[in-house]
C-alpha cells in the first residue's frame, strides 16, 4: 500500500467516524424531541413519552416499540466497539455509555409490580439483551478484534440495527398518529424527533453498508 492510499485510507475511516457519531447523536437527541406535535404544549410528546401516553389509545405490548431507539442506539454504540482496542480507555467510556443508554427505558417499580407488569417485560427483556451483548462484545474483542471478519460482522451488524432502528419506531408512529388525529379533530404532522430518528438511523445504516462493500471488495 502507497503512501497516499494509506492516507486516502485514514482520511476514509475517519470521516467514517464522524458520521457515525453524528448519526448516533441524531438518534439520542431525537428520541428527547417532540415526536407527536399537538396543538398545545400538554398535547406534544417527547419521544421518551410517547410509549407511556400510547397506553392510552389502547395500545399494549406494541406500544414498547416507541422504546426502542434507545435500545437500537446502545447496541449500535456495544457492536462499534468490537473492533477497538481492550486496553483504551475510550473503549470503556463508550460501552459504559451504551450500557446506560439502554437504562433509559427501565420502566418504574410500580409499573413491574402491578397488575399489567407483563405489559412492560418486553422493556426489561431487551435491556437485559442490551447488557448481555455489552458482555457478549467485551469477551469477543479480546479474541478476535483483529481478525479480517470482525469488521465486516460489525459492519453487517451496524447495517441491521441502523435499518431496524429507523423502521420500526417510524411505522408504530405513523399507525398511531392517524388515530390521534381522529381523536383530537384535527390533522398532525410529523415530530422533529421522528425524523431525527430516522436520520440517525439511515446515517449509521448507509456509512455501515459503503464499509462492509467497500471491505469485500478490497
Amino acid at each position: 500500500m502507497t503512501r497516499t492510499t494509506q492516507h486516502a485510507t485514514r482520511i476514509t475511516h475517519h470521516v467514517s467516524r464522524i458520521t457515525l457519531l453524528l448519526g448516533f447523536t441524531a438518534v439520542f437527541i431525537g428520541y428527547l424531541t417532540v415526536w407527536l406535535p399537538g396543538p398545545a404544549a400538554g398535547l406534544q410528546f417527547l419521544g421518551v413519552e410517547l410509549g407511556e401516553w400510547a397506553k392510552f389509545l389502547g395500545m399494549n405490548t406494541r406500544r414498547n416499540l416507541f422504546y426502542l431507539p434507545p435500545i437500537t442506539l446502545s447496541l449500535m454504540l456495544l457492536t462499534w466497539t468490537v473492533v477497538w482496542d481492550n486496553r483504551s480507555w475510550q473503549t470503556w467510556v463508550m460501552r459504559g455509555l451504551a450500557a446506560a443508554l439502554a437504562l433509559l427505558d427501565f420502566p418504574a417499580l410500580e409499573d413491574l409490580l402491578g397488575p399489567v407488569r407483563a405489559e412492560y417485560l418486553p422493556r426489561v427483556g431487551w435491556i437485559g439483551l442490551t447488557l448481555v451483548w455489552a458482555a457478549v462484545v467485551s469477551l469477543a474483542s479480546w479474541r478476535w478484534r483483529e481478525r479480517p471478519w470482525a469488521a465486516k460482522l460489525t459492519w453487517l451488524l451496524l447495517l441491521l440495527l441502523g435499518l431496524m432502528g429507523a423502521i420500526i419506531p417510524t411505522q408504530v408512529y405513523l399507525e398511531v398518529r392517524p388515530f390521534v388525529a381522529n381523536l383530537l379533530g384535527m390533522p398532525l404532522g410529523i415530530g422533529p424527533g421522528v425524523w431525527l430518528n430516522a436520520a440517525g438511523h439511515l446515517l449509521v445504516a448507509i456509512i455501515s453498508g459503503v464499509q462492509l462493500y467497500r471491505d469485500y471488495n478490497r
